[in-house]
């Protein structure tokens, strides 16, 4: 399979735990690897909380910064790897709509 993750389209609903904004949210799931889920989501503008699972993830296009219970903040921008350990409580605050590739 091949694809150019900018022309995937990503069905959207309205996202949850909402802090500002009217952000919204998709996944396309692309399957396992490995025993490893794969997939594609993405975020509009606006704040929301999270709690999350065990991921890693690489942000292909938007902005934003997620800031961790314990005070931390990732700034987001194509190219950014980060990991996220289940249960961590997170706010994301997006600026121009975003776009990852995860593993799970």
């Amino acid at each position: 399979m091949a694809a150019t993750t900018g022309a995937l389209e990503v069905p959207h609903e309205p996202a949850g735990d909402v802090v500002s904004g009217t952000p919204t949210v998709g996944v396309v799931e692309l399957g396992t690897f490995k025993g490893v889920e794969l997939g594609v989501w993405e975020i509009t503008p606006g704040v929301v909380r999270d709690v999350e699972a065990d991921e890693v993830f690489v942000v292909l296009e938007g902005e934003g910064t997620v800031r961790f219970e314990n005070g931390s903040e990732v700034e987001l921008a194509p190219g950014s790897i980060v990991r996220l350990h289940e249960g961590e409580r997170t706010e994301w605050t997006i600026r121009t709509r975003l776009r990852k590739v995860y593993l799970a």
